[in-house]
């Protein structure tokens, strides 16, 4: 549901339609609970569904009564969005699974040193200190993307955008959707524990520095986290920061760039995009129509050539 303008919205509502056609193959981990929002309240809410309905997203607003029933754990909420669509997706053993499925050999631990070209065709990526000889390559390698393009002149203008999350100790099963609230975004994972950015409003979070100590901002939020679920006992377990992928202008990096045989993809949230960019690139790749490939027309890199010539 979250986006920038109804191009975006397009390009994510089909991300889920590419999880649904992944899943239909595969056995993956990926939940469709459908979601809960109450980020908004009042006229803002109700808004906030017309808008997306308007879109053709199913977006129903749901009261307290219904609430209770679907979120019996969660307190304090007159009324939410129900998005019917949503899902969440175990990254780590979603990957596995189709790298599994794929049947191809993995490479890790290693860096990538370069891409090597000769005249204007990409030939190879140094690795190790070799090159490993390729007529394609994609560079999907997140905020390190900038640097492995820029020697072939190709600008990707990255932010800087630290994010933290943390997850509590394992609860007995008390939640059954996402859940976008006031205090952050939550959900419980298969093992039990809950979810939770510590930055409230973790999509549209535009710092660009952590403000304090890691346990410091998982304390707090986990209490944030105790109040909406007041019969829960948590206690937070782990907390992580990594630097999110965020392109300069907030938009996805994707497509053709460069020397012949390079490509690019790299995305905010990857995670929902993955999936229908993995099918448009990949036939762009191989040299084929797909088509839907004008969902991704507005995101190639020459948009920042254009910004800096």
């Amino acid at each position: 549901s979250f986006h920038a303008d109804a191009a975006h919205f397009a390009l994510r509502a089909e991300g889920i339609e590419a999880y649904r056609r992944l899943c239909h193959d595969l056995a993956l981990p990926v939940r469709f609970s459908g979601a809960l929002c109450w980020e908004e309240s009042g006229e803002a809410l109700q808004r906030q569904a017309a808008e997306l309905e308007a879109l053709g997203y199913d977006a129903e607003v749901v009261g307290a009564q219904d609430l209770a029933w679907m979120e019996p754990a969660v307190s304090g909420v007159s009324e939410a969005v129900f998005f019917r669509a949503e899902a969440s997706v175990e990254a780590r053993a979603f990957t596995a699974g189709l790298l599994a499925d794929a049947g191809v050999r993995v490479m890790s631990g290693c860096a990538v040193e370069g891409i090597e070209v000769a005249g204007a065709q990409v030939t190879g990526v140094r690795v190790g200190g070799s090159v490993l000889r390729a007529d394609r390559v994609i560079v999907a390698a997140g905020v390190g993307s900038a640097a492995l393009l820029a020697p072939l002149g190709v600008a990707l203008p990255m932010l800087h955008r630290p994010g933290v999350i943390f997850s509590t100790a394992p609860v007995a099963p008390v939640l059954n959707h996402v859940c976008v609230a006031p205090i952050g975004e939550f959900r419980q994972l298969p093992d039990e524990r809950i979810l939770m950015p510590t930055a409230v409003a973790h999509q549209a979070d535009t710092s660009d520095h952590v403000a304090d100590r890691l346990d410091v901002l998982a304390d707090a939020a986990c209490a944030r986290l105790q109040a909406v679920l007041p019969d829960v006992a948590l206690s937070w377990q782990d907390v992580a920061m990594a630097l999110r992928p965020v392109p300069g202008d907030e938009m996805p990096a994707i497509g053709a760039c460069g020397p012949e045989g390079l490509f690019c993809a790299v995305m905010h949230s990857g995670i929902t995009l993955a999936p229908v960019v993995a099918e448009i690139l990949g036939a762009e790749v191989m040299g084929q129509a797909h088509d839907k490939a004008g969902l991704v027309a507005p995101y190639g890199l020459d948009r920042f050539q254009r910004a800096v010539s």
